[in-house]
């Protein structure tokens, strides 16, 4: 789970319905990675969550919508204080191996 996601207030609550086996296999991981089942399973909920919509990259176009997406790309950025922020921050679906 992203630093911001553990810091911000969490209101929300989800309920889950496991084994017994499910429930102790996924306690001894928490366990072992020195987190609380539910810091266990939300983080690993999210990571999975996170490239789930990272790897949905197919969509469909008319050849006219294609033409103005790819207009829209090659056009440049105006140059903001926000994006050169955004610019030099690491990216969330940036594999760690690389």
């Amino acid at each position: 789970m992203t630093d911001m996601a553990s810091r911000a207030t969490k209101s929300e609550s989800i309920n889950l319905r496991a084994t017994q086996r499910q429930k102790a296999l996924l306690r001894r991981a928490a366990e072992a990675t020195d987190h609380s089942l539910t810091e266990f399973i939300l983080g690993s909920a999210v990571d999975h969550a996170e490239q789930v919509l990272a790897d949905r990259r197919w969509f469909a176009a008319s050849d006219e919508q294609f033409e103005e997406f790819v207009r829209l790309l090659d056009e440049p950025l105006p140059k903001t204080e926000k994006f050169d922020r955004l610019f030099s921050r690491p990216s969330r679906f940036a594999s760690d191996a690389t």
